[in-house]
């Protein structure tokens, strides 16, 4: 299966759209909107913000479904679960 990368983010707030490549290793819990500068996180139930903002679900929902998503556990970036 081919995984598709590219992925167009939709702000939620100021409806700006900027076309992102998803990493393949980890999930992106965090996107700056470039526009208005608002930093979004995954809607509830969402694993990431592709899941949530963008036209194409991560890699891991690609290949093996959304259960197989990222989980619950939201790392702040130094070590740390929220």
């Amino acid at each position: 299966m081919d995984l598709e990368l590219q992925s167009m983010l939709t702000c939620p707030d100021c409806g700006f759209e900027h076309e992102e490549t998803m990493p393949t290793n980890a999930c992106l819990w965090y996107w700056p909107c470039p526009d208005c500068g608002i930093v979004h996180r995954p809607k509830p139930g969402d694993c990431c913000v592709f899941c949530s903002y963008g036209t194409v679900a991560c890699p891991p929902v690609q290949m093996w479904g959304k259960d197989a998503c990222c989980g619950d556990t939201i790392s702040n970036g130094a070590g740390e679960s929220t």
